[in-house]
Parts: C-alpha cells; sequence; structure tokens
C-alpha cells in the first residue's frame, strides 16, 4: 500500500527517507490558522495534522501528516511571515527555555491513529548580529519558530528535553511504531539511521 506523506516539509521528507521507506509527496491544502482557532497548543497541532490527513484521497493507500508549532510561555510561535518577524521571534526565544510540540497522524483505509510528542528546547544566548546573519542567509523563514535545529553554522539550541526528531518536525520513533502496528514494514528503526536516536524517550523498549 502507498505511503503519502501530506507535508511539503523538506526536513520531514528527509527523516522518513532515513529509515527507508519509499513515499509520496502531497501538500494538504487547509487553512492552518482556521484549524486551529483558539483551541489550546496541544489541541491545536493534533487537529491541524488530522485535518492535514483528511484533506487527501486514502484509497489504497496510507496518509501520514504532522504539524509542529513552538510555545513560549503562553505564545504560539508559527512559521514567520517576514524575515522581520523571524528576527522578533529569534530575539524572544534567545536564551529562554520553550516547547515544541508535533501532532502526528496516520490513515489506513480502516482507521486512524495520532499521537502528540512534547520537546522541551532551551536556546542558547545568541546575540543580534547572529540573527541577523541567520535570517538574511534564508534561515528559519520556513520553520514554526523560526529556527531549525538542524541548522549550521547558527545552532541556537543548547540543550533538549525529549525527541531530537519532534524539534526538527517529525518524531521518527512514533511514527516508526505507529506504522508497525498497522503492519507496516519498515526498512530500519531510527536508532539505525541517527545515532542519536538510541537514547531518544520515545524509542522501543529494549
Amino acid at each position: 500500500m502507498r505511503l503519502v506523506l501530506a507535508s511539503a516539509s523538506p526536513r520531514r521528507r528527509e527523516l522518513l527517507a532515513a529509515i527507508g521507506l519509499a513515499f509520496e509527496v502531497t501538500p494538504a491544502d487547509i487553512d492552518e490558522v482556521a484549524v486551529a482557532g483558539r483551541r489550546p497548543p496541544d489541541e491545536a497541532v493534533l487537529a491541524v495534522a488530522v485535518a492535514k490527513a483528511a484533506a487527501l484521497p486514502r484509497a489504497n493507500a496510507l496518509v501520514l501528516a504532522a504539524d509542529t508549532i513552538v510555545v513560549l510561555d503562553d505564545a504560539v510561535l508559527g512559521k514567520p511571515m517576514t524575515p522581520e518577524h523571524a528576527r522578533h521571534m529569534l530575539a524572544m526565544l534567545g536564551g529562554r527555555a520553550h516547547r515544541v510540540l508535533t501532532g502526528v497522524c496516520l490513515v489506513t483505509p480502516e482507521e486512524r491513529r495520532t499521537a502528540l510528542i512534547e520537546s522541551d528546547v532551551r536556546m542558547r544566548p545568541y546575540g543580534a548580529a547572529e540573527i541577523e546573519t541567520y535570517v538574511a542567509a534564508g534561515g528559519g523563514l520556513d520553520k514554526a519558530g523560526s529556527y531549525g535545529i538542524q541548522d549550521e553554522p547558527f545552532r541556537p539550541v543548547e540543550a533538549i528535553a525529549g525527541c531530537w526528531c519532534n524539534v526538527m518536525g517529525l518524531p521518527l520513533w512514533t511514527v516508526w511504531t505507529m506504522l508497525i502496528e498497522v503492519g507496516v514494514p519498515v526498512p530500519q528503526p531510527p536508532d539505525c539511521a541517527y545515532a542519536r536516536c538510541a537514547a531518544c524517550p520515545c524509542a522501543r523498549d529494549g
């Protein structure tokens, strides 16, 4: 059965490909702001993931969708609308801790499975010049919170408690488990693709 990724994110494509999966990419066309509405962050991120999956036809296919947000205090930081917006977000995050939430939805012809993964992230105390260099080069403009944990040489993250891949946009162990549970053979587990995944709190037992 075909696996369809309902996302245009290059990070999610990279993560899925790393565990050896063959899949199609068909971004879902939904109004994420309208779907999220006034829901609390954990409910909103799951609602958007479910809406993305529901937007695509499911005949003879499995649809995988995800949505990721950054939550600083009580404020939800999505993708920046402009470079100035990105600079502002990064200045707010610098030297502080925040949460990264990802809602995941897997839909098969028979069922729908969802999961919500949270990671706690602390940013290092970078300066305005670093922010300017990063944003001027296009960094963070298509990412929640205006940053990528994997982005070099900026490397804004100082520490993580939780799933590293979740902060990148797709909690790999969670997806691996969901696919295995619905009978999809996955060529390799995440810890064979990334050494860091061996210590992930979402890793399979044993």
